[in-house]
């Protein structure tokens, strides 16, 4: 059977929806119902709201009655501590004035003894001066001589580290006003061959200048050998011997060198061969003898080139005196390849070293008592401040001030 969802008014004959009806009805009732709760809840909150604010006036007038009643307790209490103060405070005024009165009288004997010391203390600062000025001249006297040596230790040992930078920045101002187009050829090829020839000018010229008897001979570019051959001659006797010299300037040294050069001066004739190479063989850590040819570095060279000419003089000299002997050759070749002539030339080197070392101590040395007396100085500063301070602090005004110890205006 069809639920019935529509009915028809007898009158108009308008149709209404039954379940609109019914959920009219119904939400009506349930609006009333809540509307009379909501009044029965204000009503009960109203209650309890007057019941709070009586209970509020209850509270209000026992908590003035309690201030009013600890007021008065205050009041009274401190009524009490006010008296107990007041007396305490006299009493303790009574003793400190006591007590001030005799720091006084003490402070007044202080002050008769510190005046004594003060003019003490004048006469002990005037002596000071004196003698510190008269340490800082001694000082500056003998600092002035020692720095003016060692200025020209230093001056002396600079120029000869830099004398082959400035032979290379020489050679390389010549070759650019000379050979300008060459340049950029020589760019691409690095500037091996360059530091080469700054070396090989460098040892060239040393020797000319430092011995200015002998012959040194330029081997040619291009040509077979080293690089030149030192004729050692002396005002007595001429060509007393032969030293050849080869010049190397690179990063690692080659062992093919050594037979290269040994073929070189076996064609030369030379007596002595001299390797000047950048770079010493692994097994070296300082010049010295290898295979039979003197190796050294450039710094080397010229200790070692006085060494050897000497020797060779000397040789030449015996040789001279003992013309038909020719066991001398072999004593010649012996003693140059001998651990004594090494010891020799090693010694040399030493010396250039100990100086080096010496050099280097001295400079600690006097920076040690430079400290020290900076140190002396600056104590006997904050002793006399702290002297001074204490005895102002005591005495106050009655001295003068010291301008010195004090801040500028």
């Amino acid at each position: 059977m069809d639920k019935i969802q529509n009915i028809s008014c007898p009158n108009c004959q308008h149709q209404f929806d039954v379940e609109d009806v019914l959920a009219s009805k119904i939400q009506s009732r349930l609006q009333n119902e809540f509307e009379a709760k909501r009044t029965q809840m204000e009503s009960q909150l109203a209650e309890r709201n007057n019941a709070l604010q009586e209970q509020m006036k209850v509270f209000e007038e026992k908590k003035k009655k309690e201030n009013e009643l600890f007021e008065s307790k205050l009041k009274s209490r401190l009524e009490q501590e006010k008296e107990g103060i007041q007396k305490k405070v006299l009493e303790d005024f009574q003793s400190k004035m006591k007590v001030q009165q005799e720091e006084l009288a003490l402070k007044q004997k202080q002050l008769a003894e510190l005046r004594n010391k003060e003019v003490e203390l004048e006469k002990l600062k005037i002596q000071m001066n004196e003698q510190e000025k008269e340490i800082e001249l001694r000082f500056q006297k003998q600092m002035s001589l020692e720095l003016q040596a060692k200025e020209e230790k230093i001056q002396k040992r600079v120029q000869e580290e830099n004398e082959l930078k400035i032979k290379e920045k020489d050679k390389q101002l010549e070759d650019q006003k000379k050979l300008i187009q060459d340049l950029k050829r020589k760019s691409e090829q690095g500037s091996m061959q360059l530091q080469g020839e700054v070396q090989e000018l460098a040892i060239e010229e040393y020797l000319a200048n430092h011995y200015p008897f002998d012959t040194i001979e330029e081997i040619k570019k291009g040509a077979r050998g080293g690089d030149c051959i030192q004729i050692i001659n002396t005002r007595e006797n001429a060509q007393c011997g032969r030293i050849y010299y080869e010049s190397k300037r690179t990063k690692e040294f080659q062992p093919a060198w050594i037979e290269k050069f040994k073929a070189d001066i076996r064609t030369v004739g030379a007596d002595i061969g001299v390797l000047v190479t950048q770079a010493l063989p692994k097994d070296m850590d300082r010049m010295g003898i290898k295979q039979g040819i003197w190796i050294c570095t450039y710094e080397d060279f010229k200790g070692l080139s006085l060494a050897l000419r000497e020797s060779v003089i000397k040789i030449h000299q015996a040789r001279a005196s003992e013309t038909n002997k020719g066991d001398k050759m072999e004593m010649l070749y012996s003693y140059l390849t001998s651990n004594e002539f090494k010891l020799v030339i090693e010694g040399i080197v030493e010396g250039f070293t100990q100086m080096r070392e010496d050099l280097n101590r001295e400079k600690s040395a006097m920076q040690r008592i430079w400290s020290q007396r900076e140190k002396q100085i600056e104590k006997v500063l904050l002793n006399t401040t702290g002297m001074y301070g204490s005895i102002k602090g005591i005495a106050g005004n009655a001295i003068d001030n010291i301008n010195a110890l004090e801040l500028p205006e």
